[in-house]
Order: C-alpha cells, then structure tokens, then sequence
C-alpha cells in the first residue's frame, strides 16, 4: 500500500503480518545485544535509559516499514523531534517504540517488548506487541480483531471466558504511582501483579487480567500499539478523568494523560470514575 490517507481502512490481515515480520526483526536486533555479557547504558535529557539495543531496533523497523509502506510518515521514541506544526498534518502514521520497557530490558527480567502501532486521525486503529524473550507476538487491527501467536500457533485475543469474582489489576514495575492504592480501594478485594512493558494491556487482551490503571506518566508511543491489539479484542483504554477514549497527535506535547484500560468483557463491572 502507498497511499497514506486509505491505509487505515484497507489495511488487510497480510499487510498486518508483515508488520509483525518487521517486529520480530527488530526483536532479533534487541537481542544481538541482550545476548552479550555487558552492554552499554546512556540517558537522555529527560534521564530515560537508552541502549544500543533501542537504536538498533528503531533502524529496522524505520527502514522496513518506509520500504513496506511507501509514503506514511513515522514517529519513533527515538526520532521523536518531529515539530508540531508538522505533525499536526498527519492524518496517518506509524508511531513506534522500537524498545518498550528499556528499564526491564537492562534489568534482564525478560518484560520488554516492540511495539508498532499505526495512527488513524487520532485513533490507534492496528497495532504489534512482540516480547522476544517470550517469542510472543500480540497484533490486531480494529476492523480485523486481535490475535496471539506463540510457537506458530495463532489463537483469537477475546479476554477472559468466564467472568472472575476477583479482579487480576495489572500496575508496572517500574513506576509505581502514588494515588494507584486509593483508585483501587473501591475494588475490594482484588490481585495485584507488576508487569513490564505494553505486556500489561496484552495480559487483558489475552484474558489473563482484568484492569490496568494507570495513574502515572506515560507517552503516546508506550501505549498505541497495546491499545490497538487491546481495542481490537473488545477491551477499552479511556481517560481517567473524562472517561474519553485516549487519542493520539492531538496536542503537541507527547504526554498521555491518566488513563484506565479494561479487559474485553470486565468494562461493566467498573466502577464509575466519575465519583473519584
């Protein structure tokens, strides 16, 4: 496809496997240098780790998606010092994080991913999540529905079958915020588990959890791709505080606001957020 204002409503299940050929190629640049006894870590200006694996894996999906789809703009992490005056005039692109959960990568704990989601007016209309240490890819388009491919086998993303008595709320490892333990007091009882990475929105996606609040910072890139593979399964991602669904290239800065996402399924049994 070459044409950037019809991708988004022609974009077919192949066109979308070719993105996920062009992940698990970036994963395999990830872990060329997760592989070896010592890497390098660098920060950038906002104190953020970098690694060579971050930029390796931005090369090859930069390259492969300006090859595979010849004329759509992209916003990589790390090529991110795009002005706004430009990007405003987007109406589709490829938004990327090449190394989802950098801070996980260094730690070895296997809980970072690739992430490559396509940007539709606003909305995350298809998005990959590969998590190479697990050889697990995630992938969906909003048209299409969502699916899970582990060792060759591909298996439909609906969520959990039967509803649980107690909620799975899924949080990160890495940035735990401080208002997260009141949000959940209206819950009850309830689990807790600390993933890495967009793999929190995949494990709601999949079924293995319920609730994924997040009442910290994050940028438009941590959660574009793992909001359209979990949209596309039937789950929901909305604005903490005007229950709006999140969006994307709608203002200049790359921040997103608070938000909640919740497993295909599990939406009627939240609670309100209006009264908090």
């Amino acid at each position: 496809m070459t044409d950037n204002t019809t991708t988004a409503q022609t974009l077919t299940k192949q066109d979308l496997l070719q993105v996920v050929a062009i992940a698990k190629a970036a994963g395999d640049a990830i872990m060329m240098v997760y592989g070896q006894d010592d890497f390098s870590v660098n920060h950038k200006a906002d104190d953020s780790p970098v690694t060579a694996a971050d930029l390796a894996a931005h090369h090859v999906i930069v390259a492969a998606l300006a090859q595979q789809f010849v004329g759509i703009p992209i916003m990589s992490e790390e090529a991110a010092d795009i002005a706004w005056d430009v990007r405003r005039q987007w109406h589709t692109y490829w938004l990327i994080d090449p190394l989802d959960g950098t801070k996980e990568f260094i730690k070895r704990n296997g809980e970072f991913t690739v992430n490559i989601a396509l940007i539709h007016q606003g909305v995350a209309v298809a998005g990959v999540v590969y998590a190479p240490v697990l050889d697990t890819y995630y992938y969906g388009a909003k048209h299409l529905g969502a699916w899970r491919q582990q060792a060759d086998q591909e298996s439909p993303l609906l969520g959990a079958k039967t509803p649980r008595e107690i909620p799975i709320i899924v949080g990160s490892r890495s940035h735990l915020s401080p208002g997260l333990a009141q949000y959940l007091q209206q819950f009850g009882e309830h689990d807790i588990l600390s993933v890495g990475s967009s793999l929190k929105f995949c494990m709601l996606a999949e079924g293995s959890a319920d609730l994924y609040p997040r009442l910290g910072a994050t940028s438009e890139w941590d959660t574009a791709a793992a909001q359209a593979v979990l949209e596309s399964a039937g789950g929901t991602v909305v604005c903490y505080d005007s229950g709006e669904p999140l969006t994307y290239n709608q203002k200049s800065d790359i921040l997103n606001p608070y938000f909640i996402a919740t497993a295909p399924g599990w939406v009627k049994q939240q609670p309100s957020i209006d009264a908090y």
